[in-house]
């Protein structure tokens, strides 16, 4: 049995040894599906303690707050009236400098490095599983919740595994690589088991008021600025270069460019550049601030590299693996090759198309939850370089 899934009617699951009813730290962002998985967790029989972390100063940005953000004051506002209507204690971390710290900054780092960020991973790594493991601590919590659709559910090892939502649509393993094995048996997801459909119903049905709120998507610090504004608000301007767009191969010169965070891998639109036939970047150097495009053609990989790589599960040199190279990749199959250290290289069966530096390529295993039910199994992941 999955600990998505309603108690037993003995209420096994829910009471610790002493008798006392299980404590569930949940992480509360505001939003629907956080709001669902407290009130689902008050109605299986825990006890239930709600956080919300502040990580961003709206006012700062053009966000509009509420409409698809995360974490901002309104958010928050939202989040302490579910709680209420819950009757369940809420806490509120303020956690702006380390999100400056995590987030925001290594987000503007990795654009002028010629990157594409994902910040999403690591506001995870270091916010919701590592700050809120520690506030789970303190308060002698059991267990930490979110609202992310994923599902744990007893892996081939025995060990509880993070496995594939039901919801393949909002599946969100992908931003989940970076947790440490060693509190996956402390987490809960519980709305991973639901459509999102099915959220929305049971918050109406519950009375919550985020029950038709707007998800919270994208970038949630960017708003309608763009990342190149918004990095050039974080930056002094003396660290920006200009530099030369070349085609690849022949190295001719087509234009000139004003900096390399203007650029991603795999961008069509925006170039600068007038020709007969479609091209594409293709590569960043930008230690040279140099941008190279080309056809299409060249945008196909057999292989990746992966530094930084994270296991939850074991993984063999040689096994074959499902990866996804970009949340919404469907996923390619690969040989995973072991490297020196935490580095891997992936080899696909199939060219694959945009393997990005600076994104994530997570891998899974197929495998199948009680009933028999395909489903993908979370093993790990690493940063493209």
């Amino acid at each position: 049995m999955t600990r998505t899934e309603p108690p037993r009617p003995d209420g096994r699951d829910t009471l610790r040894p002493d008798g006392r009813r299980k404590k569930v730290l949940v992480a509360m962002s505001g939003g629907v599906d956080s709001s669902v998985a407290a009130a689902l967790l008050v109605e299986q029989g825990y006890d239930v303690v709600g956080m919300t972390m502040q990580v961003w100063d709206y006012s700062s940005c053009d966000v509009e707050e509420g409409n698809g953000t995360c974490c901002s004051s309104t958010d928050v506002d939202d989040a302490r009236a579910v709680a209420d209507k819950l009757d369940i204690p809420f806490y509120v971390a303020n956690c702006e400098a380390k999100f400056q710290a995590f987030v925001i900054d290594p987000f503007v780092g990795a654009y002028l490095e010629g990157k594409t960020p994902l910040p999403c991973v690591n506001c995870n790594t270091y916010l919701k599983f590592d700050h809120l493991v520690r506030k789970m601590r303190e308060l002698d919590c059991d267990y930490l919740a979110t609202g992310h659709y994923a599902k744990i559910e007893d892996g081939p090892n025995g060990r509880p595994a993070i496995v594939t939502s039901t919801d393949d649509w909002k599946d969100q393993t992908y931003f989940l690589f970076t947790i440490s094995p060693a509190i996956v048996p402390r987490l809960m997801f519980p709305v991973g088991h639901l459509k999102k459909d099915e959220v929305r119903r049971i918050a109406a049905e519950k009375g919550l008021l985020v029950a038709r709120k707007k998800d919270s998507i994208g970038i949630c610090f960017v708003g309608g600025k763009g990342y190149a504004n918004f990095i050039e608000e974080q930056v002094a301007p003396d660290l920006f270069r200009g530099g030369e767009v070349r085609l690849h191969p022949s190295g001719e010169v087509l234009a000139r460019h004003e900096g390399v965070h203007l650029f991603t891998y795999g961008q069509r639109k925006g170039l600068g550049i007038a020709t007969g036939e479609p091209l594409y970047v293709v590569r960043i150097e930008a230690e040279t601030a140099t941008v190279w495009v080309g056809e299409e053609k060249h945008l196909y990989s057999a292989a990746a590299r992966v530094v930084q790589a994270k296991l939850l599960d074991d993984v063999a040199d040689g096994d074959r693996v499902k990866v996804k190279i970009r949340y919404a990749h469907k996923g390619s199959w690969a040989r995973v090759r072991k490297a020196a250290g935490d580095e891997l290289r992936l080899e696909f069966e199939e060219p694959v198309r945009a393997v990005t530096p600076g994104q994530a390529a997570v891998f899974y295993r197929p495998t199948r939850d009680a009933g028999g039910a395909a489903e993908m199994q979370l093993l790990g992941g690493g940063w493209i370089v």
